[in-house]
């Protein structure tokens, strides 16, 4: 039988907890930020919080405006019209308008004046640079992985100019094009001086080895990343497959790096919302579950989109050492949703998982990511440890700090080091 424990010690653990959280460092694994040497590339501020595709989705639910007439204002337009709708004739409880709410609570801006042009003028004076040190001291983040793509014709000059690197930012390499639009990869590539053919032969294998082990080279990627579709299918015999197994694999195993794979992505359900007009669909786990079979000695990084994928995976994470999943992303990244997945992922995986990575394309918005986050991981944390009191085990502030080190980016760490 348990043991039956006081409402003082769980408030007691709880409170422990959630100092230990609070406290630690985090180190963010995948964002679409930038290190400020990339200048226009990273945003911040408060149009770019409020004209931030999730916004955009839901001022169009709120608003008559059609979507040409949205997109042809200018984005101080676009800001002011999503302010006005979604918070001043709307109480902004979805959980990006709350997002901008603790966002700016956190930097010390009067949120109760409702007053944007208060607001504008104080994000005016600041300075980038200032502002991401800031930012992550704010929200305790010490270290920011980007989303980095050689596709990318804005990004891809400033690695080929060259800069002093922000230690605090490290890279990760997105190669969507070379696995899910080959065509138009092929010919890049071919513009680059690598000797690819559009079929893929083992000459274009041999080359677009070279050409990771190029890139990965210059922007020193902690791991290679793909967003990919429902439909996604291993084994298979399509030159995405075929660039997979005879390139990207072998240059991932060689390397030492992880191959994150984040499925679950139907890209332009509704093209007038642009950005914003992608969804989401259910996967077919059994073609991840042949490629963690057939490739045992590779390492994998998985986070999937839809809800109703999420226990599977938890299983697939127990049956194969060399998967890592992470974060809630996207369309579960909402409280009920991440609460309900951390449980889970704890109950089945215990501590080997990273429960959280905040996906920010706007540096201020790692202020609430992070907020609503540490308190559901706390909350989920000390729940788990009040029914190990209760079953006789006593957790120790040390063993606290360390399974909150480990979940807050140790674990991580620790899997893509091997």
């Amino acid at each position: 039988m348990g043991n039956p424990i006081t409402e003082l010690r769980r408030r007691t653990i709880s409170a422990q907890v959630k100092r230990a959280v609070d406290q630690a460092p985090v180190f963010d694994i995948h964002t679409h930020l930038y290190e400020p040497a990339f200048g226009e590339l990273l945003l911040w501020g408060i149009d770019e919080l409020l004209v931030y595709h999730y916004m955009v989705a839901e001022v169009l639910r709120q608003s008559d405006l059609s979507y040409p007439k949205f997109w042809a204002l200018s984005k101080p337009q676009q800001a002011g019209l999503i302010w006005e709708k979604l918070f001043i004739e709307h109480s902004p409880v979805s959980e990006a308008c709350r997002g901008v709410i603790t966002t700016l609570n956190r930097l010390g801006l009067d949120v109760k004046r409702r007053d944007l042009r208060a607001v504008r003028k104080w994000f005016a004076a600041q300075k980038p640079a200032a502002h991401v040190t800031r930012v992550m001291e704010t929200a305790n983040v010490h270290r920011i992985c980007m989303t980095n793509s050689p596709f990318d014709e804005v990004e891809r000059p400033v690695w080929e100019r060259g800069f002093d690197r922000d230690k605090r930012f490290v890279a990760g390499s997105r190669i969507d094009p070379l696995l899910l639009d080959w065509p138009a990869a092929s010919k890049k590539l071919s513009a680059w001086g690598y000797k690819v053919a559009r079929n893929v032969n083992d000459r274009t294998i041999s080359e677009v080895r070279r050409f990771l082990d190029d890139w990965s080279a210059k922007i020193d990627a902690r791991y290679l990343m793909v967003s990919l579709p429902p439909d996604f299918a291993f084994p298979a015999k399509n030159d995405g497959v075929r660039i997979l197994e005879g390139a990207v694999l072998p240059h991932c195993r060689d390397s030492g790096r992880p191959f994150a794979m984040m499925p679950g992505v139907r890209r332009a359900v509704n093209p007038l919302l642009l950005m914003a007009g992608d969804g989401m669909g259910r996967c077919d786990l059994r073609a991840y579950e042949n490629l963690l079979a057939a490739h045992p000695e590779n390492r994998f990084l998985m986070t999937v989109l839809a809800r109703e994928n999420q226990h599977e995976l938890c299983v697939l994470a127990r049956k194969f050492r060399n998967l890592h999943i992470f974060g809630c992303w996207w369309f579960t990244n909402v409280p009920s949703v991440i609460e309900e997945m951390t449980r889970m992922r704890m109950e089945l995986l215990g501590l080997g998982f990273t429960p959280q990575h905040s996906d920010a394309r706007v540096m201020d918005q790692l202020i609430y990511k992070w907020d609503h986050s540490r308190a559901i991981i706390s909350r989920v944390l000390a729940d788990k440890y009040c029914d190990l009191a209760e079953s006789g085990w006593e957790v120790t502030p040390p063993e606290i700090k360390r399974d909150v080190s480990d979940l807050l980016g140790g674990a991580f760490e620790r899997f893509c080091k091997g």
